[in-house]
């Protein structure tokens, strides 16, 4: 499977193409599509999308995993990345991808096992566990490749729990009020995980 990575910007959109194999990945392209933050915001969208349709060409991508909006600095601000964002997934619906998306906490968990994390960690972390030696990349590249990592390497403990989710039911004594799986469920959901 093919997976596109993108952390989007109005100025600068973060990309990564992902290759998995079971539960090995290899890196095929990441990097940023930029456009001078000088021209109207139509021309950025234009020219992120148009540089965005030659990798899609490229690499033909099944997946789309994209990073969730968590705040802007203002509504404008808020707006126009709205408008990069509907722009990327309509390009990529037109191509038949499947989409997901992931908060900045799921992916900071799913890299570094800390929803807390500094974006700093997750580069150095992502670069680690991809192999990539060039430790002088742009966030957005490295925010890119680690949302593309977070789909293709979902959280481990929150993928057993969604497994026993789907097993059979196990009966508990009617003395405890809660099982563990319960309490499993409540720290992910804590942690920024979901299920």
């Amino acid at each position: 499977m093919i997976i596109l990575g993108i952390d989007p910007g109005s100025i600068t959109t973060g990309y990564a193409f992902l290759e998995t194999f079971g539960k090995s990945a290899k890196v095929l392209e990441y990097g940023t599509l930029s456009a001078k933050a000088t021209l109207p915001v139509e021309d950025r969208l234009l020219t992120i999308v148009t540089k965005l349709e030659d990798l899609l060409d490229r690499y033909k991508p099944e997946v789309l995993s994209m990073e969730s909006v968590f705040f802007a600095k203002n509504a404008r601000s808020a707006l126009v990345l709205g408008q990069i964002r509907g722009a990327i997934l309509v390009e990529c619906m037109k191509r038949g991808l499947s989409f997901y998306e992931y908060s900045p906490k799921e992916v900071k968990q799913s890299v570094t096992g800390n929803g807390n994390a500094s974006k700093e960690r997750v580069a150095r972390l992502v670069l680690t566990q991809l192999g990539i030696k060039d430790s002088n990349l742009p966030l957005d590249a490295t925010d890119a490749l680690a949302i593309a990592w977070t789909h293709g390497n979902p959280n481990p403990m929150a993928q057993l729990i969604k497994n026993n989710l789907s097993s059979p039911k196990k009966s508990y004594s009617a003395k405890k009020k809660r099982s563990p799986k319960d309490e499993w469920l409540e720290l992910i959901e804590k942690m920024g995980g979901t299920v």
